[in-house]
């Protein structure tokens, strides 16, 4: 039995840091422009700075130039991709076959990943892409673990695979979707996406021998999210995916926040690490405990157990926790009056938990006391009022800088 990659998103430099401070082997991230998150906040630089990062402390980055490129785009794929290959990046996710080329050409040294926008659904499909020289596919979202296992079984042991675990589903075929450059003139081939899926819809229906007169379909007060998925979760699988030899394990989300990083990567690498050690006594509910604190759509394991499921559909249009939100992160422990960047309002008496990397078991206390971070005056409530709004707060237990708290709601 081998212990596969935990991949995680990375929208930024301090994501990357956050990812890997919670367990991740590895990171992926991209540039606005040639990787389909065009809100990411990456550029060329934090590129660089993520790679050496990465390098210095033994994990590895995986950059994505996953667009469909238009003849527009190859200057600067060219250039990035000499930059990526002098810094030594681990691989480089790709979809579109004339980006494998100048890859190929400008990026020697470096692995090439093929992205699941490619919708490599078949052994044969992986093995076109092995010969033109893939290191790694990630399979296709779509796939049932009995189809995974196929296309593991029939393709050489020198081509990796990947699959995702955890995140967004998209309402298109592997993420190839047109209703949001349809609806939006935002492609989302070319990392613009305006979640067009994600609205809420009025239905209406048209009586045939009376054209014009348009009554509305019956719904609540929100409208219908008829195009609207699920989040993919596949905690409970863990024991299945192992034992069938993926190689990496990838969450979705580079544009979600360092809370949602941290509570996410650190349930699947306790999961990982717990089922690698001792396989009887795995008990994925212990995740999925911490899996519900930061979901903000109802969770679906999508085609993974059964391709007839259709038990994935989001028709409430939910975006939100009701329970816990994201409380802040550390930024200097002291003994005595610790340093904590806000991201929600806290009052003294919350009740607050504390992540701790490398254990599911979270640390629970309430706040007795808050002190205004720029004058040490002693306060009551804080609000996140501007950008790294800081303040003052004694915590019960030894921390490290970077560890984060979530907020339990009253």
């Amino acid at each position: 039995m081998r212990k596969p990659e935990l991949l995680a998103p990375a929208g930024s430099f301090e994501k990357a840091k956050i990812a890997f401070l919670y367990g991740a082997d590895a990171v992926y991230c991209g540039t606005a422009s040639l990787s389909l998150r065009s809100r990411a906040e990456v550029d060329d630089d934090d590129l660089e700075k993520t790679i050496i990062y990465a390098h210095e402390i033994g994990k590895k980055v995986y950059a994505a130039i996953n667009i469909y490129a238009l003849d527009e785009n190859y200057e600067e794929i060219k250039k990035q991709a000499r930059m990526l290959n002098k810094l030594k990046v681990d691989g480089i996710i790709l979809s579109d076959g004339g980006v494998l080329e100048v890859i190929k050409e400008e990026a020697p040294d470096v692995d090439i990943h093929i992205s699941t926008q490619a919708n490599v659904v078949s052994a044969h499909s992986a093995m076109f892409w092995y010969k033109n020289g893939a290191k790694r596919v990630i399979l296709s979202r779509e796939l049932n673990k009995e189809q995974i296992k196929d296309i593991i079984n029939g393709t050489p042991m020198g081509l990796e695979t990947e699959i995702f675990v955890h995140g967004a589903l998209c309402f298109g075929y592997s993420g190839r979707c047109f209703l949001s450059d349809f609806l939006a003139s935002r492609s989302a081939n070319l990392g613009d996406c305006a979640q067009s899926c994600r609205w809420a819809y009025n239905v209406y229906a048209e009586e045939k021998n009376n054209p014009g007169n348009l009554m509305p379909i019956e719904y609540d007060e929100k409208g219908t999210y008829i195009f609207s998925s699920k989040d993919l979760c596949l905690v409970k699988e863990i024991p299945d995916i192992i034992e069938m030899g993926v190689d990496s394990l990838k969450i979705e989300g580079r544009l979600k926040t360092e809370y949602y990083l941290a509570s996410i990567v650190n349930a699947y690498r306790n999961a990982i690490d717990d089922y690698i050690k001792d396989p009887e006594k795995y008990d994925y509910t212990r995740y999925l405990t911490e899996i519900d604190k930061v979901k903000t759509r109802s969770l679906t394991t999508f085609y993974f157990n059964d391709r007839n499921n259709k038990d994935f559909q989001e028709f409430e249009g939910k975006q939100y926790n009701p329970d816990y939100e994201f409380g802040g992160k550390i930024l200097e422990y002291d003994s005595d009056k610790s340093i904590i960047e806000i991201k929600n309002k806290l009052f003294v008496g919350d009740t607050l938990e504390i992540i701790i990397p490398g254990t599911i078991d979270v640390f629970k206390f309430k706040i007795d006391r808050l002190w205004d971070a720029e004058n040490d005056r002693e306060i009551e409530s804080i609000s996140p009022g501007r950008k790294g709004q800081l303040v003052k707060m004694h915590l019960p237990i030894k921390c490290e800088k970077n560890w984060i708290i979530r907020r339990k709601k009253s």
